[in-house]
């Protein structure tokens, strides 16, 4: 084969351009990532029932969910988390399940649970195709120093967030500190009682003033009109003037009873990017996109936007994914750049010829730019670990390249011709090149079929370089004797200066000092293989003391926070404490900006919120984001009433849940009780470990609450069901909508409660009345017991089962592999029976990844044996071949 090529110079340039232009062609459409696809497919379903408590979404609306989800088929894991009035379900699908399916199954078994989920549910459930726990690709913050924060809304939602979910690779846009516009009425019940008015009486008034009712056509002989009426009511002003009843004649109008005012539908969430009150759009792509691609469609629509929105409206990027990306990418490349460099200078400097420089330099470009299109025909993406691939390569490809060059050379030395000496040379080692091809290739072989996420991950990886290798071996074999056989050249009869001559005295003694050592090596074989032996037990050693982790930590720039108040703070007071950490934060010369959220709707409870930092360039900090991290520790941890729990953002974020810290340890179990009294138990001895901080769990069950026990026999002597009872503590506190206004381009709540001082103290609710069956007003006092208790601020699942996550971050230098045993082994002493704990998210991955190590290993040494066997026909040879593995997994 070789023969043919350096007998056909012309086919063989025209095979290597057409494998250089394709390649060319390949790299400009190749799309960019920072690493290969190594996403799960997942999607969050969410539902929410307005003013239910945690417990009561966790069984009437999880549980139904739950049951029909863990029917569909390629299901990986499952959880939810139930707070106030909302349920977040993620479904983590197998790597092989696509995305598209998997969600036709979802909406099929939303539907299956539809007649078993609560009737009074404002919407049913929806899902997402979205990772929650992924960071988005963009943070974009809206505000206004003029314009309501409703007003402000209106354009955050419905012009832009609306736009950009239909942008392909968008799985949703959350808005941050939403204020969506809505009327609130708020009564007093003091007067609703004194009036004989319940409150029951008041939203029935007001849903039937507000209607948006088909009212027909006329049809005339020669024209039609359609009817139209004015029941819709848009405004706080349009429904203060209803009439609720009458007294004595006289109307009772809604005024009269309370205040009707311009709102917004949810006023116990509040976002601020730095000081200032903003929407902040958080843009989340589906999984298995590409984020520079997702990226750069949302920018082409940012101009766009910026002329559609007033002058008063102010749109700032806050973080942008694909600058990290792009950035490290061309890193890369540059050292992609650098390495090829490099080893056409060592070519040189060994070679000292510049024809023989020059062919073996060739299969460089040729190879690297040839795997492209082997990349583009494999779906591949130009990221950090294909690069890296290529990196790598540039060693491997040129050795095939100087192997050849030299056994070529050895002839053309013997005083052949340069044809004749490319042919002969070409034939003798074309057999060598092949095994040392094939046995490189061998040795990513494995890694193709590794399965989970650090399979996806070293997928692209492996081919990558068995691309690389295998174009190198075909540009070896074929267009490098070609280039011998025309253009080069024996140096032996040649002029030299003194230079060379220097450099050839150099090598000289080189070869010496090595041939001397030899002589020694194999006069005292028996110490060789000792010293051999003892490598081996040095490997394996070092190996056992050496740390593990999962990814190495990347300084991208900005610094993720969540903060934790006390069960039970009111908005008033968590908005304080989340504000006293942010004047702490805006004060830090490290911080540029920063965007701020309290009580996020479906991502923390309502004494939870978030900080997100942008850090100032590295030339201006001259520090990392661990030591920005370290100082900002210190300083927010001296506000009293709150905890700071702060993470740089991690590279990969494995599993769909989102805790205040990094990596996660969750307990199951079907005895509520039992996992209630274990949890805390292990999370402090867990406090104690040396390698790990900003130890928290996801157990809130001292929220405080009131318990409103009826009296069943006393209620039903008076005609009052447990219905109306529980109605009237919706309607009153629950922020219920009651009605709902049509815009042309949204629709708006009308939302009924009692005003504030009726809604701050426990005591307050026995002023609260309901019909009685011969219309009497009673109220609850007399009917129910109030007591005060403690219940649960969120109820967390795992599968079907009641679970609770401890989530911790290492400390500096720590290892995570030795927090893990340790974890296991605490686990092991602390956990009872029917209480289980395993690793979740990156910690579970970590896990799997070392415990498969071994095995691919194994597999890894056997192929690359049985291709050496088979090549060389003999089972000595390829033990020989590699006795050369331990000494370099020593220096590794």
């Amino acid at each position: 084969m070789t023969e043919l090529f350096i007998r056909r110079p012309v086919a063989t340039i025209a095979i290597m351009l057409g494998l250089l232009l394709s390649g060319l062609f390949a790299y400009r459409v190749l799309p960019m990532s920072d690493l290969p696809n190594v996403d799960y497919p997942t999607i969050l379903v969410n539902a929410a029932l307005p003013g239910a408590s945690p417990e009561t979404m966790a069984s009437s609306v999880a549980t139904p969910l739950e049951k029909q989800f863990s029917t569909i088929a390629g299901l990986d894991t499952m959880s939810s988390t139930n707070r106030l009035g909302y349920t977040a379900i993620t479904l983590s699908f197998t790597l092989d399940r696509k995305i598209d399916a998997a969600a036709q199954d979802v909406q099929a078994a939303i539907s299956r649970a539809q007649p078993n989920l609560p009737q009074n549910m404002p919407s049913p459930p929806t899902f997402q195709k979205v990772n929650p726990a992924d960071q988005p690709v963009l943070y974009i913050a809206i505000s206004s120093p003029v314009l309501p924060l409703s007003t402000v809304d209106d354009y955050a939602e419905n012009l832009m967030g609306q736009r950009l979910s239909m942008v392909n690779g968008v799985a949703q846009v959350v808005v941050y500190g939403a204020q969506k516009y809505a009327v609130r009425a708020q009564v007093n019940p003091d007067l609703l009682a004194s009036l004989g008015i319940g409150i029951d009486d008041v939203a029935n008034a007001i849903q039937k003033q507000n209607v948006d009712l088909p009212t027909g056509t006329l049809y005339g002989k020669n024209q039609a009109f359609t009817v139209e009426a004015n029941g819709q009511l848009r405004t706080a002003a349009a429904y203060r003037p209803i009439i609720v009843a009458y007294r004595n004649g006289s109307p009772v109008r809604l005024q009269a009873i309370g205040r009707v005012f311009d709102s917004v539908e949810n006023d116990k969430t509040a976002s601020w990017y730095v000081d200032t009150r903003a929407m902040v759009l958080a843009i989340q792509r589906q999984p298995g996109t590409n984020t520079v691609e997702v990226v750069d469609r949302i920018k082409q629509l940012l101009p766009r936007f910026k002329t559609l929105l007033p002058g008063t409206l102010n749109m700032v990027t806050l973080y942008d994914r694909s600058v990290s990306i792009r950035s490290s990418v061309k890193n890369v490349k540059f050292t992609l750049l650098l390495a090829n460099v490099l080893v056409i200078l060592v070519i040189f400097l060994f070679l000292r010829n510049l024809s023989a420089t020059t062919i073996p330099t060739l299969a460089l470009p040729m190879s690297i730019v040839g795997t492209f299109a082997g990349m583009y025909l494999l779906g591949f993406t130009i990221d950090n670990l294909s690069l890296l691939a290529l990196i790598l390569c540039v060693g491997f490809v040129v050795d095939d390249a100087i192997v050849m060059l030299e056994n070529i050379t050895r002839h053309l030395e013997m005083g052949k011709p340069p044809f004749q000496a490319a042919l002969d040379g070409a034939k003798e080692i074309g057999f060598t090149i092949v095994s040392m091809t094939l046995s490189l290739v061998a040795a990513f072989i494995p890694f193709v079929f590794w399965g989970g996420i650090e399979g996806r991950l070293v997928h692209e990886f492996a081919l990558t370089i068995t691309l690389a290798i295998l174009i190198s071996g075909v540009v070896s074999l074929t267009l490098t004797p070609m280039l011998c056989g025309r253009f080069l050249r024996s140096s032996k009869n040649q002029e030299h200066g003194s230079l060379y001559l220097l450099l050839e005295r150099f090598f000289d003694g080189m070869l010496h000092f090595y041939s001397s050592t030899l002589r020694v090596a194999l006069n005292h074989w028996k110490t060789i293989f000792a010293f051999s032996l003892l490598i081996v037990f040095a490997t394996i050693y070092l190996y056992d003391i050496m740390p593990r982790g999962f990814i190495p930590a990347d300084d991208t720039g900005y610094i993720l926070a969540f903060t934790q108040a006390a069960q039970g703070i009111s908005y008033q007071s968590m908005v304080k404490h989340q504000q006293a950490v942010a004047q702490i934060v805006q004060k830090d010369p490290n911080i540029q900006d920063f965007f701020t959220v309290v009580a996020a709707v479906g991502f923390t409870a309502n004494n939870s919120g978030i900080l997100f930092m942008r850090m100032k360039p590295r030339s201006v900090t001259h520090m990392n984001v661990q030591q920005i991290i370290g100082e900002l520790r210190g300083k927010v941890g001296s506000i009293p009433g709150i905890m700071v729990f702060m993470q740089s953002l991690p590279t990969i974020r494995v599993g769909g849940r989102l805790t205040n810290s990094e990596y996660q340890y969750t307990l199951q179990s079907p005895d509520t009780r039992e996992l209630y009294r274990v949890e805390p138990l292990l999370e402090s001895e867990i406090r104690k470990l040396p390698m790990v901080r900003d130890v928290t769990s996801d157990l809130q069950i001292s929220n405080p609450q009131v318990s409103v026990q009826l009296d069943r026999d006393k209620a039903a002597s008076l005609g009052i069901t447990p219905q109306q009872l529980e109605d009237a503590l919706y309607t009153a506190y629950g922020s219920r909508q009651i009605s709902t206004i049509y815009a042309p381009n949204n629709e708006y709540r009308v939302i009924l409660e009692l005003l504030p001082q009726f809604q701050s103290r426990p005591e307050s609710l026995s002023k609260l009345y309901i019909h009685s069956s011969g219309g009497q007003l009673v109220p609850i006092g007399s009917v129910a017991q109030l007591t005060r208790s403690v219940g649960p601020l969120s109820v967390n699942h795992a599968g079907q089962f009641p679970a609770v996550t401890i989530s911790f971050n290492m400390t500096p230098g720590a290892s995570l592999g030795d927090a893990v045993n340790a974890i296991h082994a605490l686990a092991r002493k602390t956990l009872t029976g029917t209480v289980t704990g395993d690793f979740q998210g990156n910690a579970q991955a970590f896990e799997s990844s070392s415990q498969g190590f071994w095995i691919l290993l194994g597999i890894t040494v056997l192929v690359i044996y049985l291709i050496l066997a088979i090549l060389y026909e003999s089972f000595i040879h390829p033990l020989t071949i590699l006795s050369a593995l331990p000494s370099a997994g020593l220096g590794g």
